[in-house]
């Protein structure tokens, strides 16, 4: 399914995510989200379904952004970053991920050649794969639901898929093994997507769960000017230092712009409002040849299942 400019039933937001039925991703969507107030909408890849928010096509959009084994969704960081400048975080919400081995029917383990599933599952399941299927080739595929219904559909191969219980059922497939993941602390965070400004107005209503409770977070994203000199970046993170900010996070990624250039995303503690924040943002702007605010947002929860 794809993403049209067609109204959405009465009072329903139209909410994107990477589809098709049966990933996480709808999972995470459905498990922070009032489903009363959503018309989910299956998109082909993370870069369609942001795209799809930046044309309009959308009202919100779900999306990984962070896995607590495998780091962050490169994809997803650099559209929010560099191509859709149109689109910020508007919340976030964690989901603990539990791997399903599915094939089309029941298959002992060294029946199995091939096994299908998202770019970023198998490093998620390393030990797994390395002890129990060591002679299997991983064939990637666009969605861990888009690797099970592919299987499914197949069960007179030696195939099989790492993705959810859900989309098995779904695609009737067969659960071979569950919980296959290298911890069962495995966790994704994904990040509620909304157009830079863009207001509730009625008849749609808010469709996150728990808007404006608890702390906030904010991410950002600054690279250059002074990024060859020594100390650059030190002075960077003391605007934040300074101020008593808690950075939950740092890491770089290339800029695209030759060797040795990258560009830094920060996640802090407080919403950009805050004077200590702002403050802190303002300065980070005189180091830097770009800083961008992706987003000012309500922290998330535990991780649900």
């Amino acid at each position: 399914m794809s993403a049209t400019r067609d109204a959405p039933p009465m009072g329903l937001a139209r909410v994107g995510y990477l589809g098709p039925e049966g990933t996480f991703s709808e999972e995470a969507l459905l498990a922070s989200a009032d489903v009363d107030a959503v018309q989910p909408v299956a998109l082909t890849s993370i870069y369609e379904t942001v795209a799809a928010l930046a044309r309009g096509d959308l009202e919100w959009a779900v999306v990984p952004i962070e896995n607590s084994l495998e780091g962050s969704i490169n994809v997803t960081l650099d559209l929010l970053a560099q191509e859709c400048a149109r689109v910020e975080m508007v919340g976030e919400t964690q989901l603990r991920i539990r791997h399903s081995l599915v094939a089309g029917r029941a298959l002992e383990l060294g029946e199995i050649h091939t096994v299908l599933t998202h770019p970023q599952v198998p490093g998620q399941c390393t030990r797994f794969l390395r002890e129990q299927l060591p002679d299997a080739r991983v064939v990637m595929e666009s969605s861990t639901a888009e690797a099970v219904r592919i299987v499914s559909g197949a069960p007179e191969g030696g195939q099989a898929a790492l993705g959810t219980k859900l989309a098995a059922e779904i695609y009737g497939g067969t659960v071979i093994r569950e919980n296959v993941q290298d911890s069962d602390e495995n966790e994704t965070r994904f990040a509620w997507l909304g157009r830079t400004g863009a207001a509730v107005e009625p008849p749609l209503r808010e469709p996150r769960r728990e808007v404006g409770e608890g702390d906030w977070k904010t991410s950002l994203v600054f690279w250059g000017l002074g990024a060859e000199r020594p100390g650059w970046l030190l002075r960077c993170l003391e605007e934040f230092a300074d101020r008593d900010i808690n950075l939950t996070k740092i890491e770089s990624r290339p800029l695209r712009e030759g060797m040795g250039s990258y560009m830094f995303f920060v996640d802090l503690a407080g919403g950009r409002a805050q004077p200590a924040v702002a403050a802190a943002i303002a300065g980070l702007g005189e180091l830097c040849e770009q800083v961008r605010v992706l987003g000012s947002y309500p922290a998330a929860g535990p991780a649900g299942e």
